[in-house]
């Protein structure tokens, strides 16, 4: 990753937290916290894959497990799917939603710009979609596949979602390996999304989404004081991540300007949106949601006011 200017701001640049919070951690077939992990390599030459999280719970239960694929945040400059912050709360989602989660790793900027991101994590999605994948549960309901997504991710989620809404899917190649005794009915659920994200507090769902538009930092200049995020971090940031000589009007970040793509002709999943009070692109979540309403999509919005951005990878903060 090209350098960060250091910040005037009092606020760490992104290498400073790519340091503190990039800790490491492997896979592990062995239950902790209630939850087994293996990575999948989905094609090496772009070192895209992704780690897999089964709850043991599932062993236990004939019911079929509905299926969530996490984008992780990070600016699109920094972190993967090994790094323990993102771990930890992949573990938590699979245990306390009993669901399987599928955390995905997508190459970064500005190494690789816009599209390569949305690239990967659709080629995520047709991989579980047409693959039989090692240790990937037979109860696994690809029929109810969410996208999941914070920050940067959650960026990731809309646009993925807004491509898989234009394709067709087989409903899950490893569907044909069920155990003989289940549901045919089952094997032949189309692969369906919604978006949706959870946070660690064991209940509501998040989708702090990195949004951006020319003429942005207004309000958001006024929350940073209470935040990681600065705006000399989120401006360098979109700097590295779109096409260059872009600028926020770009529909990779302003998903509903006048470039942006028309959801309301697409069959575009249900949608939660989570802000927090404290989250410098508050008002953009909601902006989101009202596009969302105005297309005419089923959307519903949660707000924590006292939660600042990414509080859901804390698992230490307080319930919100």
């Amino acid at each position: 990753m090209a350098n960060a200017a250091k910040s005037s701001t009092g606020v760490p640049p992104w290498e400073t937290i790519e340091e503190i919070f990039d800790v490491k951690a492997p896979p592990s077939s062995s239950p902790i916290d209630g939850v087994v992990s293996s990575d999948v390599t989905i094609d090496p030459s772009r070192s895209l894959w992704f780690r897999q999280y089964v709850p043991t719970s599932a062993v236990a239960t004939s019911d079929a497990l509905p299926v969530v694929v996490y984008y992780h945040g990070g600016g699109f400059l920094v972190w993967s799917p090994d790094c323990k912050p993102y771990d930890d709360l992949c573990r938590i989602l699979a245990r306390e939603l009993s669901v399987i989660v599928v955390s995905v790793n997508y190459r970064l900027a500005p190494e690789h710009r816009c599209p390569t991101q949305y690239d990967d994590g659709l080629e995520a999605l047709k991989f579980i979609d047409r693959t039989k994948i090692d240790g990937f549960p037979e109860k696994a309901d690809i029929g109810k596949c969410f996208l999941a997504g914070d920050s940067a991710g959650g960026n990731l989620a809309h646009h993925v979602a807004v491509q898989a809404a234009q394709l067709e899917f087989q409903g899950g190649a490893h569907m044909a390996h069920l155990k003989r005794g289940a549901s045919a009915s089952f094997s032949l659920k189309p692969l369906r999304f919604e978006l949706f994200a959870a946070h660690h507090a064991k209940r509501a769902s998040v989708l702090q989404t990195l949004l951006g538009f020319k003429n942005d930092h207004i309000g958001a200049g006024l929350r940073c004081r209470e935040s990681l995020i600065s705006l000399e971090r989120m401006d360098f940031a979109w700097k590295q991540f779109l096409p260059i000589g872009s600028d926020r009007d770009h529909p990779a970040a302003n998903v509903f300007g006048s470039k942006s793509n028309d959801v309301s002709l697409l069959k575009f999943p249900p949608t939660l949106v989570i802000a927090g009070g404290l989250d410098p692109f508050r008002d953009w979540h909601r902006q989101y949601y009202e596009w969302l309403i105005k297309s005419e999509k089923d959307a519903k919005m949660v707000e924590y006011p006292n939660a600042p951005h990414a509080f859901y990878a804390f698992s230490e903060l307080p319930e919100y």
